[in-house]
């Protein structure tokens, strides 16, 4: 599938992230340490900063239309990337990690996800190029998840009982003991993987989960890859930092989950009657405004309602 990147923007691209990523851990997290929100702040204004400007650049290059399909490309997977933080961060307290080591597991959860989606970019392209019924398999696909979170909104995975991590154990020698920011240790003569490595292990195999039905999802706003790449990859970019603003909060969002089901089934809609039907890419941003818009507001109003008749505990 012809793409309005050339291979030379592709390396441009890669450069830039690559040099983003040497910058962020090699320079200003050279050490360990607890991710301040302060710092998160202005971190995630960075990203987004760095997302609109090349937004900008995309409008006005290759038109509106193609402006248009990597925001809403990008607000989805941003919006998708607050449900897998609030999974990442179950994930953290069930291995209780300490708040500084929790920023290196994310830099290489964040890498291993770069890799990941590249080659379902690649993949699904081909896919879409040579199989064209396979839109009718992809976009089922979003129905049944959406359907699934909405069937399902409060389901929360444990981790450390689970069958995965079971077989994580047993396939990889470990500890139970932490061993400052190291994620392999030397015990009893053999060298083996700390708590840090099994997150970072979970971590990735979570996002194999949520990089289906984010690259899914934004093939089903444009087919062009590189757009659906760099929407993507600027979104878990910026996953990292704002993992450190909304970790303590993600709750609060009780609607996100639904208006996200709902984004879900929307997209795998339109892209399931792509070859009958034409859904131009402003009404898609309008739709995926509104739903994650408004079950943010809903989340929003819902906690002044609870704390409104929540009575005061007695001083």
């Amino acid at each position: 599938m012809e793409s309005v990147g050339s291979p030379l923007l592709w390396l441009g691209f890669g450069a830039f992230v690559v040099a983003m990523l040497v910058l962020d851990l090699g320079v200003f997290n050279r050490k360990a340490h607890e991710i301040k929100l302060k710092e998160a702040l202005i971190w995630s204004a960075v990203w987004i900063g760095l997302a609109v400007a090349f937004n900008i650049y995309v409008a006005a290059r290759w038109g509106g239309e193609v402006g248009q399909a990597f925001l809403t490309g990008y607000l989805i997977e941003k919006a998708l990337s607050v449900d897998n933080l609030f999974v990442f961060y179950m994930i953290f307290s069930a291995f209780r990690v300490p708040a500084e080591n929790q920023h290196r597991v994310l830099f290489w959860g964040i890498v291993g996800a770069l890799i990941l989606r590249a080659v379902m970019v690649i993949g699904g392209s081909a896919l879409l190029v040579h199989f064209q019924w396979v839109v009718y398999i992809f976009g089922a696909l979003l129905v049944l998840t959406g359907g699934r979170m909405l069937a399902r909104p409060d389901a929360e995975p444990r981790f450390e009982d689970g069958r995965t991590y079971r077989v994580i154990k047993r396939v990889i020698p470990s500890t139970t003991q932490l061993r400052g920011s190291h994620m392999f240790a030397r015990e009893n003569g053999r060298f083996v993987a700390t708590p840090l490595f099994l997150c970072l292990v979970l971590i990735e195999l979570m996002d194999v989960v949520f990089a289906i039905d984010s690259i899914l999802a934004i093939f089903a706003i444009t087919a062009d890859p590189f757009i659906v790449f760099t929407s993507n990859i600027f979104a878990v970019l910026g996953m990292r930092s704002l993992y450190f603003v909304l970790a303590g909060v993600a709750k609060r969002f009780v609607y996100l989950q639904p208006g996200l089901a709902m984004v879900l089934i929307f997209v795998g809609l339109k892209l399931g009657a792509s070859h009958f039907v034409h859904i131009p890419v402003f009404i898609s941003l309008a739709v995926v405004a509104l739903l994650l818009g408004g079950s943010i507001i809903a989340s929003l109003r819902k906690e002044a309602r609870d704390r409104r008749h929540d009575p005061a505990p007695a001083s």
